[in-house]
């Protein structure tokens, strides 16, 4: 990685290479043959965190599914990797990665069930070479049943696991999530399963099979709406910016921008009236008590919008503070970076690319007290690292040469 002058990784305390063995994971090594970003969500955790990881990716493989192999995507998913190309469907190939799977700690996949046996690198034909391994899937709807079978991919899984009937205005009809979240979601919960499987295997001295999929994420994430029907057999439905149950609790205009105020509760509904100086509020029969609010939350929210557009944002949010009420602007994404509370956090996190130059990626969120992580590695050129890693898992340069020859390498 080229050095840079102004070393932009200390402004957020982050790592020089050499320190990256200092990091939780230094020490793991994890062979990465995920793709698309559910299982690169994963990964990244692993990755910005110290672990070793090895990307492996078929040769030819390009750009890939995220666009461009120096795009805002790719660098953002893949930082502090090594890169390795290798045809698992050639013998050749395929003899050199079951050698590679002796000495890895961890191994990640999201390819569909049924390819992973085709290649005869599933769980059950690896645990026998390395009993320590720590294999974790994700696939689109598990890894057995029905749909086990089937691709899937986010919006799929928006759809099939209800979210889209409870996201947007009612009457619009189904819409989508703005982010990817079941293949977030379901990353950041295979990094949680894989760290404590790792725990595990510190008593046991095994490993084991590790997997989740974008549907049980996105089940998962539909906590009490979900609760709303297994226990009071409730459905539903689109409740727009408005919170689905607890009034006032949702988008208000102002003078400048929206922002959100979250005023449901008893207590702070009382001080919420007080603090807009609207106390007769409060005797409105309808509006007393939490459920009446809720029936009459299309009255109630247009009575605060009257409210609240004859002045400016920045007001309306100084004033909730004060009054002990959450409050916020609606921001862009722009704005979002530009936030005094998002740069304290560091949350741009500086890099150097190596075509790029200086750039900023999305930082870590987890902090650890004492521990920095950040950027120490760009995205792998597809196969740059191909000698060292083969040779780290006792290959002669005979025999990485001979897998060469016989096509099983790639590289640019």
């Amino acid at each position: 990685m080229p050095e840079s002058p102004a070393d932009p990784m200390r402004l957020r305390g982050a790592p020089a290479p050499e320190a990256a063995s200092r990091l939780p994971l230094a020490g793991l090594r994890v062979l990465d043959l995920t793709l698309a970003r559910a299982g690169p969500t994963c990964v990244r955790h692993l990755a910005d965190w110290g672990a070793d990881i090895i990307r492996v990716e078929p040769p030819g493989q390009g750009d890939g599914l995220g666009g461009a192999r120096d795009g805002f995507d790719q660098v953002n998913l893949h930082r502090n990797k090594r890169g390795l190309s290798l045809d698992l469907k050639n013998p050749a190939g395929h003899a050199a990665f079951l050698r590679l799977a002796k000495t890895a700690d961890i191994l990640v996949e999201n390819m569909r069930m049924q390819v992973k046996h085709r290649l005869k690198i599933a769980y059950d034909d690896l645990k026998g070479l390395n009993p320590r391994l720590i294999y974790a899937s994700i696939s689109g709807f598990g890894q057995t049943g029905p749909y086990s079978t089937r691709g899937g991919v986010d919006q799929i899984a928006q759809g099939m696991g209800g979210l889209m009937t409870i996201t947007g205005e009612p009457g619009r009809g189904p819409m989508r999530v703005g982010i990817p979240i079941n293949d977030l979601t379901a990353g950041n919960l295979l990094a949680m399963g894989i760290m404590m499987k790792l725990y595990d295997r510190e008593r046991t001295g095994r490993g084991g099979y590790v997997h989740t999929s974008l549907l049980e994420a996105e089940v998962f994430m539909l906590d009490f709406q979900a609760t709303r029907w297994l226990m009071d057999g409730e459905i539903p439905g689109q409740a727009g910016n408005d919170h689905p149950v607890n009034i006032p609790m949702g988008v208000f205009p102002t003078a400048d921008k929206p922002i959100n105020i979250a005023a449901s509760s008893p207590k702070l509904w009382d001080i919420f009236a007080k603090a807009v100086d609207h106390p007769e509020w409060l005797e409105v029969e309808e509006w007393k008590t939490a459920k009446g609010r809720g029936a009459d939350r299309k009255r109630l929210n247009e009575v605060i919008a009257e409210v609240t557009r004859t002045r400016p944002s920045e007001y309306w949010v100084t004033l909730m503070e004060e009054a002990g009420i959450p409050c916020g602007p609606v921001n862009t994404i722009k704005e979002v970076f530009e936030d005094p509370q998002v740069q304290h956090l560091g949350m741009a996190m500086p890099m150097r690319h190596r075509v790029r130059g200086d750039i900023r990626v999305v930082a870590q969120p987890v902090n650890l007290e004492g521990v920095e992580t950040g950027f120490y590695r760009d995205m792998p050129r597809l196969g740059e690292h191909n000698a060292e890693i083969l040779a780290e898992a006792g290959l002669t340069a005979e025999e990485i040469a001979d897998l060469k020859a016989k096509g099983a390498l790639g590289g640019e």
